[in-house]
């Protein structure tokens, strides 16, 4: 084992809850065994009994990591295999990383708000508390890192997570200021970049996307994935955990058995073929015009105070009024999210970026 391969072990091995360092996870029947044309080891019914959708038999239980899935995803994330973990979507991920690194009423975790509420709500129900180092406004609404406020914050911390591109914000954290915060960290804890909205910042280039190309650098860097955004699959709950071998090691021992269905499996293999990653970028070509469309669209009305920068599929806005514009556009039958109760984001409505019909109807029904 190479010396960078050995620290990168000995810093997961020391980082993950005590008692897990002993622990020899679930060997369930799929992930002991493999091969063989009769399956006799899994307590499994010899068919479905049932009508299945096309016809699939859903008797066996699926792979505890598919492999063809997770080839594709690090061909598509350009990573090497051993460093991705599939799971049910990045809520899943949050909640393995505090399961596996955090101590319940010792270790903590640090976030920087305003942020998405999954980080401190999966900490409180796991017992570990949070600290919070708000981001910084720098020109105008621009939020960034106050990389003092962290480093000055970090006693007890296990895991820092911060979301780029931001949510509920939309605009992306400064790759500089990522690199600072990486070093600043060091081995001290793990630190997770949430890049959910990532397609929506990159070229057609997978492999220039994000922060996927620093793991080496950085081995306690840890990125979090989705096919629920850009992909438009949040129907199917699929996620990745992109990470040096070491951490995905220790993942493994606190993930589930069969962690994904085997139609979820199957729709995600499907939409990271070459075809579908087309189809992809031109639906994200599609949402971005439509998102400038209702940028334009807002400019000069007198509700709007505010219009956040952003380069996701949503748009934050500060209004006059956010409770009395969400309560006027539901009675309309249209839905948009209200982030008041966000850390600085009073009066402040979120809308999501939809289909060329759904944003007439949105545009047709906005006080003037």
């Amino acid at each position: 084992m190479s010396a960078d391969l050995t620290n990168q072990t000995n810093m997961a091995e020391r980082l993950q809850r005590s008692h897990l360092r002993d622990l020899v996870p679930y060997a369930s029947a799929r992930r002991s065994m493999s091969g063989g044309g009769i399956w006799l080891n899994a307590n499994e019914a010899p068919r479905t009994p049932s009508t299945a959708p096309g016809g699939v038999d859903n008797n066996r239980y699926p792979p505890f990591q598919s492999a063809v899935l997770n080839q594709a995803y690090a061909d598509y994330a350009g990573v090497a295999v051993d460093q991705v973990l599939s799971g049910r979507g990045s809520d899943e991920a949050i909640e393995l990383l505090i399961r596996a690194f955090c101590e319940p009423k010792q270790d903590r975790i640090l976030i920087c708000p305003p942020t998405y509420g999954m980080y401190a709500i999966s900490a409180q129900t796991h017992g570990s508390d949070t600290v919070q180092v708000p981001l910084q406004q720098r020109g105008g609404a621009n939020w960034q890192l106050d990389l003092e406020g962290i480093r000055n914050n970090l006693s007890s911390v296990k895991l820092v997570f911060v979301c780029s591109p931001s949510n509920p914000l939309g605009n992306p954290l400064d790759g500089a200021d990522l690199i600072a915060l990486l070093e600043l960290v060091g081995e001290q804890a793990l630190v997770v970049v949430d890049e959910a909205y990532i397609e929506f910042t990159a070229q057609r280039s997978s492999h220039t996307m994000g922060v996927a190309s620093w793991l080496e650098r950085y081995p306690q860097l840890v990125v979090l994935r989705t096919l629920s955004k850009a992909f438009g699959l949040a129907a199917l709950r699929c996620g990745f955990v992109l990470a040096a071998s070491s951490i995905i090691t220790v993942l493994q021992k606190v993930i589930a058995p069969y962690p994904l269905p085997q139609p979820t499996i199957d729709g995600a293999i499907n939409a990271l073929q070459a075809d579908a990653i087309a189809a992809m970028w031109q639906l994200r070509d599609d949402t971005i015009n439509q998102r400038q469309r209702l940028l334009k669209e807002l400019q000069g009305r007198s509700w709007v105070q505010q219009i956040y920068p952003s380069v996701t599929n949503f748009v934050l806005l500060k209004v006059s009024d956010a409770e009395g514009l969400v309560q006027q556009l539901s009675a309309d039958g249209i839905l948009i999210r209200n982030q008041s109760k966000q850390f600085a984001l009073s009066n402040s409505v979120r809308i999501s970026i939809g289909s060329a019909t759904e944003m007439d109807q949105l545009i047709a029904r906005l006080p003037a």
